[in-house]
């Protein structure tokens, strides 16, 4: 039988591209929604590694099986970094998205493209339920700039002001092929798939 991978979210949106990074995987992808669990953890890190791994070792100990968390967000240089680690909560938690990223528009109003430059930053923690722990980290880096005006209805989240200036368009304007070849968090899967490939291979020469 082959081992089950949690993937530690409950945003419809994030399993859906993990499905998709993954694809391939000697695992059985789960999700939190799909095992019942209900438990919320409190993101308390200051930094994404330390919010990924926080969530890793607490769903791996709640559900008893080999976890995948992440911690991801928008960094904006003009804003000193912010939203940053309180992407997802920015604003408000309540606030949709549409309105926070007409907010974020209308703050970095008139700014030139030299000073409109952000990233979307990605931290990928693995583990197992204790003793062990945590396994290991992999992280994601995409730059690009602060659109000037919202464009385009794919992706989730921020990624319709997220501008990619190689491409010429936002996030929000790509397919999601297209977005999984250059993302954040398809380069943080990439760079975690060794890992997970090792995890499963140790797993079936224990048997």
């Amino acid at each position: 039988m082959t081992q089950r991978l949690v993937i530690a979210t409950t945003n419809p949106h994030k399993v859906e591209e993990f499905r998709e990074l993954l694809v391939g995987v000697s695992f059985t992808l789960t999700s939190l929604t799909e095992l019942g669990v209900r438990q919320d953890v409190p993101e308390t890190g200051v930094t994404f590694e330390e919010n990924a791994v926080i969530k890793a070792r607490a769903y791996a100990e709640i559900t008893g099986l080999l976890t995948l968390a992440d911690d991801s967000g928008l960094e904006i240089d003009a804003l000193d970094g912010a939203p940053g680690v309180n992407s997802a909560r920015w604003a408000g938690p309540e606030v949709p998205y549409e309105t926070r990223n007409r907010m974020l528009v209308d703050r970095l109003a008139g700014l030139p493209d030299e000073r409109r430059g952000a990233r979307y930053q990605c931290v990928i923690a693995i583990a197992a339920p204790p003793p062990r722990g945590l396994i290991g980290v992999a992280e994601g880096v995409f730059e690009g700039r602060i659109a000037r005006e919202p464009a385009g209805s794919g992706g989730f989240g921020y990624d319709p002001i997220f501008f990619v200036p190689e491409q010429g368009r936002t996030v929000g304007q790509m397919t999601a092929a297209e977005k999984h070849a250059i993302s954040h968090r398809a380069l943080a899967a990439r760079a975690a798939l060794p890992l997970l490939e090792r995890l499963a291979n140790d797993d079936q020469a224990s048997r």
